[in-house]
């Protein structure tokens, strides 16, 4: 979302930044999840160079000296991938006078990305400039923008200029050092000349002994724990969080926070993990629980303290729990806000099973006039376990036993008396917007409508995140451009469509998969049909493509609807599977025109409950998501021509 400060930058335009702001994050946006952009900063003094290594921050060297920039990691949104570096200008030394903001490839090159995009985002999430550009094309490095001093303020540049050699080569070009054995001998080439505000590219470093690596470290998985002398499958291993006597409410909520701040300190890459997500920088991970603060006549006693150490730079916040249905307060927030400013804190965390509807976005808002200091930001404990599936499914963990301890927290969330659901709740405007569709009753304008369609599209990321953590690969919910910019214009369309046709709809992408996954659930009919289209083989005759199809369907279930589109619009036809596989000319009944495509298509029951049972709305959306991925997706492959057979020619010499 927007501020009233908002500006939509041009390639070599600046603007100053509020004088007020004293921290901002850089968001580096792409579209395309399947290529992996790594943010990069560079702190330059006057010389416009580094003043050492240390200066250069990325993802092998996380936070500057000093603590003032740091890099946050990547993340999947609905638009693609993003890439986030935080700055604390209020920290960042005084003989540093620009911050370089860049990226990088380590594949590829950001010619294949398309669009690309740097936010600059203030504390409370609004966005102050935005630069767009699709000008890169064989570049493995580009400058997106700079943050710098002017006349004692801080200004903001788009820059947009690309280097072909990679990260090792723009490094070197700002002073940097880089012992990657290829990087000595690669010089960076820039791809088209900049205005004279734009970057300036000093002469070559002096090559020094030692200096930093960009080749990325690879990543290790240990070998689990393995208990094999349980006499029956009955025997169930020691729980090392205990589920025993857990009631509700503050009991359950003390225990739960408690099990995550031990394994944070137990397991240091899972801390990494979560406090990439709050903005904290890397570094030792402390956290305390039930800390009091006085506050006047009272006291006020977060559910824990978290601390992170690296150097002389500390960092602290707040955190505030709830599990279950516990819902977030203002009052308490506005309160922990309060208490942070004054012990000049970094920020406050909300931690609960609300998953805002996007990226950024806080399930409860607050004064503005306490963001001026202090960030607020919000964690749902689905992204907590997302965190720790990825960990323990994809690597990231070298030692066995910090493996076993956050399965075992994993387990604990798991159990329903952690309080720690993923998803659970359509919200207490559920039932009323059900029965008004069922009725014919519900308008677009219900605000009711409003509430119950960004409860939809939390539901979406919930999936999107199971997924994530399943598969080991970035899924995203794809959303129009316009509906992530402004959530009140998503709400608005979601909730027409529901009073027009009693029924949402999502799109998730899933990288090396053949098609997007539609997911329609339709109140009305108390239907979930979950379908995804895949091109035909442009060769063949009809017959083949529906015989390519149908040999990759061989475990698919006999309900799939196959419908069979054809370059002649309206001559489409549809079938079961069952009936396809049967008698595959089903499906062509005289059509004459080119066989183009397929769409694949199967209907779940549809659960109407709010929450909590095998017969609610979410757990029939999740079951019908998993199942169609499983059975008919996961199998499909996009087709492929054979490769080109070689003319037999024979040379008058070989025929002698």
């Amino acid at each position: 979302m927007s501020s009233p400060l908002f500006s939509q930058l041009s390639k070599g335009q600046n603007i100053a930044l509020p004088e007020d702001v004293d921290r901002v994050d850089i968001v580096i946006g792409w579209p395309e999840p399947a290529i992996e952009v790594d943010a990069s900063a560079l702190l330059l003094g006057a010389d416009r160079r580094v003043g050492s290594d240390a200066d250069f921050v990325f993802y092998n060297q996380s936070e500057s000296p000093d603590g003032s920039v740091r890099f946050l990691g990547t993340s999947a949104t609905e638009e693609g991938m993003q890439a986030r570096i935080s700055i604390d200008l209020t920290a960042v030394p005084g003989h540093v006078q620009t911050v370089v903001l860049a990226g990088s490839v380590t594949s590829g090159n950001f010619g294949d990305l398309g669009k690309l995009s740097l936010n600059v985002i203030d504390a409370a999430g609004q966005s102050l400039a935005e630069y767009l550009t699709a000008d890169a094309e064989t570049e493995s490095a580009f400058v997106f923008g700079e943050v710098y001093r002017r006349d004692g303020g801080w200004k903001v540049r788009a820059v947009g200029q690309g280097w072909e050699s990679g990260l090792s080569g723009l490094a070197t070009d700002f002073g940097v050092t880089v012992d990657d054995a290829e990087a000595s001998a690669t010089e960076a080439v820039a791809t088209e000349p900049v205005p004279s505000e734009n970057v300036q590219v000093p002469e070559p470093a002096v090559s020094r002994t030692q200096g930093v690596r960009t080749a990325k470290r690879p990543v290790r998985k240990p070998k689990p724990i393995e208990f094999r002398q349980a006499e029956s499958e009955a025997w169930q291993p020691a729980r090392l969080f205990s589920v025993i006597g857990v009631g509700a409410g503050e009991e359950q909520e003390r225990r739960t926070t408690s099990a995550l701040i031990s394994t944070m300190q137990a397991v240091r890459p899972f801390a990494r993990a979560i406090c990439a997500r709050i903005g904290a920088p890397a570094g030792a991970f402390e956290g305390y629980i039930e800390v009091q603060y006085e506050t006047g006549d009272s006291k006020v006693i977060p559910d824990a303290v978290l601390k992170v150490s690296r150097g002389s730079r500390q960092w602290t916040g707040l955190l505030e729990v709830k599990t279950g249905n516990g819902k977030l307060r203002k009052d308490q927030l506005e309160s922990y806000l309060d208490i942070a400013r004054r012990k000049k804190y970094d920020v406050v965390v909300s931690l609960s099973n609300d998953i805002p509807a996007g990226p950024g976005e806080l399930p409860v808002q607050v004064d503005r006039r306490k963001l001026t200091k202090v960030a607020l930001r919000h964690l749902s404990w689905a992204e907590v376990a997302h965190e720790a599936r990825m960990l323990l499914s994809h690597g990231g963990i070298d030692d066995a036993l910090q493996s076993w301890v956050l399965a075992e927290f994993l387990r604990f969330l798991d159990h329903p008396r952690s309080g720690a659901a993923e998803f659970i709740d359509m919200g207490r405007h559920w039932v009323t917007v059900r029965d008004a569709v069922t009725a014919g009753t519900l308008r677009a304008g219900d605000q009711k409508a409003f509430a119950v369609a960004d409860t939809w599209v939390s539901l979406c990321r919930h999936l999107a995140l199971r997924l994530t953590a399943e598969l080991g690969v970035e899924v995203k919910h794809v959303l129009a451009r316009k509906f992530n910019a402004d959530p009140t214009v998503r709400a608005a369309a979601i909730a027409e469509r529901l009073a027009t046709d009693g029924s949402f709809e999502a799109v998730l992408r899933i990288p090396d998969t053949a098609s997007d996954l539609t997911i329609v659930a339709d109140i009305r009919t108390n239907k979930v049909r979950c379908r995804t289209t895949i091109a035909a083989p442009d060769e063949g005759t009809p017959a083949r493509r529906v015989s390519w199809l149908t040999k990759q369907l061989t475990d698919a279930p006999d309900r799939v609807q196959v419908e069979a589109v054809f370059a002649e619009r309206g001559n489409e036809t549809c079938e079961f599977l069952d009936t396809v596989r049967s008698n595959p000319k089903s499906l062509l009944d005289g059509r004459t025109s080119a066989l183009v495509s397929f769409t694949l298509e199967q209907a779940f029951p549809m659960g109407n409950k709010r929450a909590g049972t095998a017969a609610s709305f979410i757990t029939s959306v999740t079951t019908a998501t998993d199942t169609f991925y499983g059975s008919v997706m996961q199998p499909l492959r996009e087709w492929v021509p054979a490769a080109p057979k070689q003319t037999d020619i024979t040379t008058p010499e070989a025929a002698e």
